[in-house]
């Protein structure tokens, strides 16, 4: 089956829309940190979404009371079908899919919700936020706001989780009477999950430069059977154990796509473990590659990251262009390479479907 990247949508702490992003990394912009303060005493530097980045949230009912990590979903999804120029009428919503990918979900609104409980009791439980504590209610919103009654499904995971949504779309798409299938995968930030990261010995402190910085926002990609960028093949990966495992783990799953080396790696170097243990499975199975992180700019959104990983590479394809003013040549062929904090490993690798697109830069 030709799987191809018919649509994409951003958001991210240097705004929304593709074209914007992309535009700022390729100035050599980065994300600025603010610094969010834990009530148990600790400040740590986080990457946040700016307000402006969601002028473009639909004033659909759905979204009045809904998480921020719902919002950042929505206008990211709803960018996919306009990139792609698809209209959901009640026709093509009954032949779409919807996956969303997670890690974290709505923390914000968990913790309130169960700060009233710990506060006050049972009786004080919100029936207004309870449906935000639940993963899949990004996707219940999305789903609503477009349309969408069939097949619809929650993934949950580390930063490797996008790539399994988009080997789960890959396989929806088998059946002829789904002609999309749109992955969405976002984050919010809050002090709770950066006291959780802390423990595990991975954030980074504010004014501190070691570690990693935890961001928010989403990622969307509309797949289907036309687009100039083709899913050649993903990997739905392998797990390790200790960290200590991960370089193998990742030279297993890259192995599995090196048939021939692709010109660009587009890497999930976070500022942790994962950054040497990718290195070191890079520098075997494709040394002569273009490596790019774009969490180098925009920070660890998780459950978000892999298909920012996605976006990044395809978007070099197309424009023939990497941020950090580096020269590169014609480049046809990507890989993406996610190490999830987790244990989890994933990756898929995408080419130019029509070579001929290259004349327009090469002229």
């Amino acid at each position: 089956m030709s799987l191809r990247i018919a649509g994409m949508g951003w958001v991210t702490p240097l705004g929304s829309g593709v074209e914007e992003v992309w535009t700022r990394l390729l100035k050599g912009d980065t994300a600025v940190a603010e610094t969010l303060s834990s009530p148990l005493g600790r400040d740590y530097s986080v990457f946040r979404v700016p307000a402006s980045a969601l002028a473009k949230a639909p004033p659909h009912p759905r979204l009045r009371r809904s998480s921020a990590i719902s919002r950042f979903a929505a206008v990211a999804g709803l960018e996919a079908l306009e990139n792609a120029s698809l209209k959901l009428d009640a026709d093509t919503a009954k032949r779409t899919a919807l996956i969303f990918a997670v890690s974290n979900g709505g923390v914000i609104y968990t913790k309130r919700f169960y700060h009233d409980i710990v506060e006050s009791g049972a009786q004080a439980a919100s029936p207004l936020l309870f449906p935000e504590t639940v993963f899949n209610a990004p996707a219940s919103h999305l789903a609503a706001i477009l349309g969408i009654t069939g097949a619809s499904y929650t993934l949950v995971g580390d930063g490797a989780v996008g790539i399994l949504a988009l080997k789960m779309a890959e396989d929806l798409l088998l059946d002829d009477t789904l002609d999309y299938c749109l992955v969405v995968g976002a984050e919010e930030a809050d002090w709770l999950l950066c006291d959780a990261y802390h423990k595990w010995r991975l954030l980074r402190f504010a004014e501190s430069h070691q570690g990693m910085v935890l961001s928010e926002g989403a990622g969307a990609i509309l797949l289907g059977r036309s687009g100039v960028v083709q899913i050649d093949r993903i990997s739905a990966g392998t797990n390790f154990t200790h960290r200590r495992e991960a370089s193998g783990a990742v030279e297993k799953v890259l192995a599995s796509l090196c048939d021939s080396i692709p010109g660009l790696v587009c890497s999930s170097a976070n500022g942790t473990f994962i950054d040497a243990a990718e290195q070191r499975a890079i520098e075997k199975h494709s040394p002569d590659a273009h490596v790019y992180s774009v969490k180098q700019a925009l920070g660890e959104s998780v459950g978000a990251s892999s298909l920012w990983q996605t976006i990044a590479a395809a978007q070099t394809l197309l424009t023939q262009q990497l941020p950090g003013g580096k020269e590169v040549e014609v480049l046809e062929t990507a890989l993406v390479s996610t190490c999830g904090l987790n244990q989890q490993v994933a990756a898929l690798r995408i080419s130019l479907d029509k070579p001929s697109v290259l004349q327009g830069f090469q002229g």
